[in-house]
């Protein structure tokens, strides 16, 4: 690590020290601005550690969250202007680049590999909202945040398990290939699945969710991918941007909602991430296992089980808005999202240091 990167490091857990300092001295509550320069300086110091670079994003969400908690005012209006309605134009921002880093020849890894895109979106669509279900009602949560839980489990996979997919040395067409065809799917699946398992907690209204996914998502995929057809390495300057703008847009939608539902976090905060951990590791797991007992490619089976375990926060978050409970159904996409960063990114580093033809030649051989 370069000589900035450790001053940042260390100033970083100066601000720590600080924080646990007025904690104990019983100012907790003023110790939000150490808390936040924690998390920023932190994410900014990692960037300069190859094995922890990944996780930099990450940190930052926690920053967002952190200064979304100790000041929600911030995060909720600017005057008489409603932050919470800038989430679905971030949201349709985010998916246009989503299109504009897709083609039509993603689609075709339906042809190519149909089994693999088959067990994959059977298991997307079943383990997830199953489980989701199953912990809601186990944790007896309120029924609108249960009914988020639910959410999170019915969305599509989201370009993060992408990302984790090429660093785990998994199948990376196949992860682009069941991204894009899961959320094409999405605007059918999702309310169905809302409508079957969270209809028990809330009223869902098909019909609107179905065209609220269609202009979140399809619409600007569509225009991504035309802007892509047309104009493909004539704005380079688009491709570097838009990993920026889509991270920046995804923390300032997760400060948003979690500022919108900081009271419900505080009394339930803890439980919704334990059940964020169970549902996240519980799809990982399923996901790779069904893939084994089916015997296929140690790579699909990472792929999948990444897939599976990783869903679009961010369009759970729309849809929650759209439905007008963006602090209550929405809380499950803004603390579900953070963790399924930190444990794909953890798992994806796991594999990536065990050859994949390794494990599947001992498959072979038991």
């Amino acid at each position: 690590m370069q000589k900035p990167y450790k001053l940042l490091l260390i100033a970083s857990l100066v601000c720590l020290i600080v924080a646990i300092a007025m904690l104990i001295m019983g100012y907790g509550s003023q110790s939000g601005t150490a808390v936040v320069f924690f998390f920023l300086l932190l994410a900014l110091a990692i960037r300069g550690h190859k094995k922890f670079k990944g996780f930099s994003f990450t940190v930052l969400v926690f920053a967002a969250v952190s200064a979304s908690m100790f000041y929600p005012s911030f995060f909720t209006n600017i005057g008489e202007f409603q932050l919470k309605s800038l989430i679905v134009p971030l949201l349709q921002l985010i998916m246009f680049g989503m299109g504009t880093a897709m083609s039509i020849k993603d689609f075709a890894g339906v042809v190519k590999m149909p089994k693999g895109v088959l067990v994959g979106l059977v298991c997307q669509f079943t383990i997830m909202p199953v489980l989701g279900f199953a912990i809601a009602s186990l944790f007896r949560f309120p029924p609108e945040i249960a009914a988020g839980v639910v959410l999170i489990g019915s969305s599509p996979s989201g370009l993060a398990s992408n990302v984790m997919a090429y660093l785990a040395k998994a199948n990376l067409a196949l992860s682009v290939t069941l991204t894009a065809v899961s959320t094409v799917l999405a605007p059918l699946m999702t309310p169905l699945l809302m409508e079957t398992f969270a209809g028990q907690f809330v009223p869902i209204d098909f019909v609107g969710m179905m065209m609220s996914i269609v202009k979140i998502v399809i619409l600007p995929i569509i225009a991504g991918l035309l802007f892509n057809y047309f104009f493909h390495g004539k704005a380079k300057w688009l491709d570097k941007a838009m990993p920026i703008v889509s991270m920046a847009g995804i923390a300032l939608i997760i400060a948003i909602i979690t500022a919108a539902g900081r009271d419900s976090l505080l009394t339930i905060g803890l439980f919704l991430i334990l059940a964020a951990i169970i549902h996240n590791i519980a799809g990982y797991f399923l996901g790779y296992w069904s893939c084994r007992a089916l015997k296929m490619k140690e790579q699909d089976c990472r792929t999948i089980a990444l897939e599976v375990g990783m869903q679009n926060g961010g369009l759970a978050s729309g849809i929650a808005l759209e439905m007008g409970k963006v602090a209550t159904i929405g809380l499950a996409p803004a603390v579900f999202g953070p963790w399924m960063n930190i444990s794909g990114s953890s798992l994806a580093t796991w594999w990536r240091d065990r050859d994949p033809e390794k494990k599947t030649d001992e498959s072979k051989e038991v």
